[in-house]
């Protein structure tokens, strides 16, 4: 018996006409593609999940979408992107290829495969401060220990901030403030956290 959610009766009864057969179409879809599937809602959308997120159906007031979680892995980069706008169950593919999608989507998460990891590979940054900065550091163990386990993000705002400075006198004092605040295990911007 397929687990259906009230809270999900209740968001396609209030989403926007144009939405309604469209949200209609694909839960069942989803249903019929996979017995076991349950509903929720998360961020105030419809989320069809089975050991893992499936598929999500938000709906908006000109549109509605069908994002399958694990999108990259199942359809196409220009497929994604019309299901990201959709405003009529016509622009939705034929029942057999939704219904392999989103068997192909249940498939990926019964065997425990997961999203591809999205944006640059991490790359280890150093962060290369000036002899005159590191010369003062080494006069205050706390400060200098306390810059050397700071992450490369507060280090960098403590090195340009430093270097930034046009004048000598400025770069002095700007070097007295910073150790006393490392002293103190302080980033740079410890005020505004």
């Amino acid at each position: 018996m397929p687990t259906k959610d009230a809270r999900v009766d209740a968001y396609i009864a209030r989403s926007a006409d144009f939405a309604k057969p469209i949200l209609h179409r694909i839960r069942k879809l989803v249903h019929a593609a996979c017995p076991k599937v349950e509903e929720t809602l998360k961020w105030g959308s419809p989320f069809y999940t089975y050991k893992g997120v499936l598929v999500a159906t938000p709906a908006f007031k000109q549109h509605c979408a069908l994002v399958f979680w694990k999108g990259k892995l199942i359809v196409s980069l220009d497929q994604r992107k019309k299901y990201r706008r959709l405003t009529s169950v016509s622009q939705l593919p034929g029942d057999r290829i939704l219904m392999g999608c989103i068997r192909k989507a249940v498939e990926l998460n019964e065997t425990g495969v997961k999203n591809p990891a999205c944006g640059r590979p991490k790359v280890k940054q150093t962060v290369v401060a000036p002899d005159y900065f590191l010369a003062a550091l080494r006069k205050n163990k706390k400060a200098l220990m306390a810059f050397e386990n700071f992450s490369p993000s507060h280090k960098r705002e403590y090195v340009e901030w430093i270097a930034g400075a046009r004048r000598e006198e400025t770069r002095l004092k700007r070097i007295q403030t910073a150790i006393k605040q490392m002293a103190a295990g302080k980033s740079l911007y410890w005020k505004y956290q």
